[in-house]
């Protein structure tokens, strides 16, 4: 694009200076040969001096504004704008009037090269204006993050699909600059290579039509705990953009997830848990079978001294003795009919113990149950949740838990299994 109009005054100084080195050479000796080259590259740096020079003002001077500003209003964006470097962007830009008006008088001796630089130039601006205004939309950005509402947003890939939009416009512009012709021979261009448009920017597109239904759907958060196996990912999402997600594990390496792999892939998000402020145990000890047998009455009147079981065994006794004599078993028969077994009072104890557990949230679900009998023996599974969801945390209230419970099977006359080792075996052939 030709400037319509040049300075008169900036173009009578350029022709004075121009001149006047010119003369200055002729004076020092330089060859009448050289003059015109040596001359340009004189010119040259002294114009390229001031645009330095114009640039670190116009930077030092926005910048001081900013912090001013910053300082006065306590608008983050004045500091965000700074961090993200707009004043340097905007101090780029602003020795382009310098630049276009000096080209003409700079190249006086090569006009073959002024159309050229021209071009040049214009490209130039067309680049610094994109980084301004995507320095300004990273800053406003950043300030948005800021906000309860936007805080779990995935905001990069909006900003990547602004950065994609701006960098469209630059190609057309540029294509204007370089052909000299509109913008609609651009897109036409454009429409007769959409095919290899599209799968050039396939994942970019996936990823962009994913973020849309990630962030509308709230499927995934910067911050949550995601689970997915497929691609070794068990930990902290990090970052959500156009083309990926990044996940850091709890070992602390990083998984590159493609984010449209989050809308047609399964996953586990652990938020609901983490919102709900408890944290699921569900783990099985396994008993010996053998072991469950019906109690004695004797046995019945000891474990009634234990108050946590006293109400459980009082009506139990009450409800089988009924029973039982109502059908006419005798409780001194092989087969015993109703009765309570070992097992009973255990698991009834377990639950007494859950529920009076500070550490144990008795308004979520608590459930001691059996499994199916296995060839290694009957689990007996807790199902219940902790009052915290701090891994650590968590891990100590559920050892602490099985702890107690390994132990508390040896007054109900019970065996948790467990694999023999060479040791043990050793252990009971010594004994013998």
């Amino acid at each position: 694009m030709e400037p319509q109009v040049i300075d008169a005054e900036f173009t009578t100084s350029a022709n004075f200076i121009t001149k006047y080195t010119e003369q200055f050479l002729k004076t020092v000796g330089v060859p009448e040969d050289y003059i015109s080259v040596v001359n340009l590259l004189i010119v040259l740096a002294l114009a390229a001096l001031v645009v330095y020079l114009l640039q670190k003002v116009v930077n030092w001077g926005v910048t001081f504004i900013f912090k001013r500003l910053h300082k006065i209003t306590k608008l983050n964006i004045f500091k965000y704008a700074i961090k993200n470097r707009l004043p340097h962007y905007l101090a780029l830009v602003v020795p382009y009037t310098f630049v276009i008006n000096a080209i003409p008088t700079i190249f006086v001796d090569y006009k073959q090269l002024i159309g050229p630089c021209i071009k040049i130039a214009d490209i130039y601006i067309v680049f610094m204006i994109i980084w301004t205004i995507m320095a300004l939309v990273h800053s406003l950005a950043n300030m948005l993050e800021e906000k309860t509402a936007f805080r779990h947003k995935p905001m990069k890939s909006y900003l990547q699909v602004i950065q994609i939009v701006f960098y469209i416009f630059g190609a057309v512009a540029i294509y204007s600059i370089l052909t000299g012709h509109s913008a609609t021979g651009f897109f036409a261009a454009m429409g007769a290579a959409s095919a290899v448009v599209l799968l050039m920017f396939q994942d970019t597109i996936k990823g962009f039509v994913a973020s849309i239904q990630i962030s509308s759907n709230n499927t995934v958060q910067v911050g949550d705990w995601i689970t997915m196996n497929k691609y070794g990912a068990d930990g902290d999402v990090e970052e959500i953009n156009l083309s990926s997600v990044k996940v850091r594990n709890f070992d602390k390496t990083i998984t590159t997830i493609p984010t449209y792999a989050l809308i047609s892939d399964s996953f586990q998000n652990w938020r609901g848990m983490q919102e709900s402020g408890g944290r699921r145990i569900k783990r099985s000890i396994t008993i010996k079978q053998s072991d469950i047998r019906h109690l004695s009455d004797e046995e019945l009147d000891e474990f009634e001294k234990f108050t946590p079981l006293a109400e459980f065994i009082k009506k139990k006794r009450a409800k089988y003795d009924a029973l039982n004599k109502k059908l006419h078993i005798d409780s001194g028969s092989i087969l015993k009919g109703f009765g309570i077994t070992n097992c009973d009072l255990f698991m009834t104890y377990i639950t007494w113990y859950l529920k009076h557990n500070p550490d144990i949230r008795n308004d979520m679900t608590l459930l001691v149950r059996q499994m199916p009998p296995a060839a290694d023996g009957l689990p007996i599974e807790i199902y219940t949740f902790t009052n915290t969801t701090v891994w650590g945390d968590y891990e100590a209230i559920m050892a602490e838990i099985f702890n107690h419970l390994i132990t508390a099977v040896r007054p109900f006359n019970l065996t948790i299994l467990e694999t023999v080792s060479s040791t043990d075996s050793l252990t009971v052939n010594l004994k013998q």
